[in-house]
């Protein structure tokens, strides 16, 4: 029964340790692909070159430069997997002279409370509960973001520094660093940006201490992780967008971004090895800057299935989302329905994130 209850747990951690194991896995902290902002979720997370408050420390940095308070705060909570897995944002942009910004941003993803039943048998066999213990596994990312405005008219620039930290209980622990630039460029009604996530390639070194799992590793024919280097390659994203008038107090946005990664082939819209294309698009809506309607489609894959015949056919699949914002003064709430991007995965939850502004004067 203890080997029993020692495999259950091997399970539990058997992909969290693989990705250890492997110089340069397809997703690697893949955490950080989810995003913030229930403005950007509700959007398809196409919000490269529009985004201007204090979540453009995550989307592009280059947005900071927008700010017009002299402090900004966001914050966003949303829970995936029945409530299981907790999902944490937290940030805070102040506008340093009118050209520069500097932004602090922390992410979590974690389930917590899992059960270590490793000691529940005790040496004479007897079934101990009160010997269970709980750990957490979690994934930390910590944002520092600086922005400026370029002398070229339209232009803005950003980057990020930012630090891993990856926690599988006391079994075992990562440690990453990497860069983030961004840019933003405005033309009349028409704006564009690029985002170069992970620029130098970003790197955890994974340290391991699975002495007790020994035995069930073996038992199970699983390896026994060994200290080792997670890299994260480069991916880059590029958006244009475009302001609109409707009618009198009505305006709207149009924007379209693309990924582009180099880790290999991937199930998008444009596949091969090692560059893959992934399109996505959002639309945003708004009355007098007050009330805001958005909705985005992005995942966007072609599904194999069997048809009626038995045989192969190929289904295109995308994942549309929407929300609503609205803005009072320094205060903006923002909701979206979304998921993480995996229909087959998770259901759809409820997303919602706020944002405050601070003036040092009254305005």
């Amino acid at each position: 029964m203890l080997k029993r209850t020692n495999i259950t747990l091997i399970f539990l951690f058997g992909i969290f340790f693989a990705q250890g194991q492997t110089s340069a896995p397809k997703y690697s902290n893949e955490f950080l692909s989810i995003g913030v902002g229930a403005r950007s979720l509700a959007m398809a997370n196409s919000t490269v070159t529009s985004v201007n408050d204090v979540t453009s420390a995550y989307w592009n940095p280059a947005g900071l430069t927008l700010i017009e308070n002299d402090l900004q705060l966001g914050l966003m909570h949303a829970e995936y997997f029945a409530g299981i897995a907790k999902y944490d944002y937290l940030g805070g942009a102040a506008r340093l002279r009118d050209s520069s910004s500097f932004a602090v941003s922390i992410i979590r993803f974690g389930v917590d409370n899992i059960p270590n039943t490793l000691e529940l048998i005790d040496s004479d066999g007897n079934i101990r509960y009160d010997r269970i213990k709980s750990f957490s596994v979690s994934d930390y990312a910590f944002f520092f973001s600086y922005a400026k405005v370029s002398k070229i008219p339209g232009l803005r620039y950003g980057a990020n520094v930012k630090i891993i930290h990856r926690v599988a209980g006391s079994f075992a622990s990562a440690w990453g660093f990497g860069l983030d630039i961004g840019a933003q460029y405005d033309y009349r009604k028409w704006y564009f940006g690029a985002m170069a996530r992970d620029i130098t390639s970003t790197f955890n070194a994974w340290s391991f201490q699975t002495e007790e799992l020994e035995e069930t590793f073996i038992m199970t024919g699983n390896e026994i992780p060994e200290n080792s280097m997670e890299i994260t390659l480069p991916k880059l994203i590029l958006g244009a967008a475009r302001k609109f008038d409707i009618y009198k107090k009505f305006s709207g946005m149009a924007e379209v971004n693309t990924d582009i990664t180099f880790d290999g082939k991937r199930n998008v819209v444009i596949k091969s090895d090692p560059i893959s294309v992934d399109p996505h698009l959002g639309v945003e809506i708004n009355y007098n800057n007050i009330v805001f309607f958005r909705t985005g489609i992005g995942n966007m894959q072609e599904i194999p299935d069997i048809d009626e015949d038995g045989n192969c056919v190929n289904n295109f699949s995308f994942q549309p989302n929407i929300g609503l914002g609205i803005k009072i003064k320094r205060l903006a709430i923002d909701y979206a329905l979304t998921d993480i991007g995996d229909q087959s995965i998770a259901l759809y939850s409820n997303i919602f994130s706020i944002r405050y502004a601070i003036n040092r004067e009254p305005q």
